[in-house]
């Protein structure tokens, strides 16, 4: 089995930083994507950040200039850097990783049980 461990939530006011971390563990012979996810109250989860494990990355419009992934393959870690939060990025934040087991034959969607990240104004 797969499990992802996020950790680096809680309450900031807006204009600060938090950093969120994400790591994977289990019978893991290689992850190919790893992304967040954010999902507020009332609304559909939607991609935050993605990382490829050749180190390509995509942000939704909302948090680019803002958020910085990285990844550190070695570790089967990921990291989000949030900057300059805003209220509206209050959500739960989930780590997802596209991985293949040792003997496994496909890349499958694990995910994270998330973190709370709440910005007040």
């Amino acid at each position: 089995q797969v499990q992802l461990d996020e950790s680096g939530g809680g309450l900031v006011q807006a204009g600060g930083s938090l950093r969120l971390s994400c790591a994977a563990s289990g019978s893991i012979f290689s992850i190919s994507e790893m992304g967040w996810y954010r999902q507020a109250p009332g609304r559909q989860r939607e991609l935050v950040a993605s990382n490829t494990r050749g180190g390509s990355t995509n942000y939704a419009d909302s948090v680019k200039g803002r958020f910085t992934i990285s990844r550190d393959n070695t570790m089967n870690t990921m990291y989000l850097q949030m900057n300059s939060l805003k209220p509206e990025d209050t959500a739960v934040y989930y780590c997802n990783a596209v991985v293949l087991m040792y003997g496994g034959r496909n890349y499958n969607d694990y995910w994270g049980r998330g973190t709370q990240v709440t910005v007040s104004s």
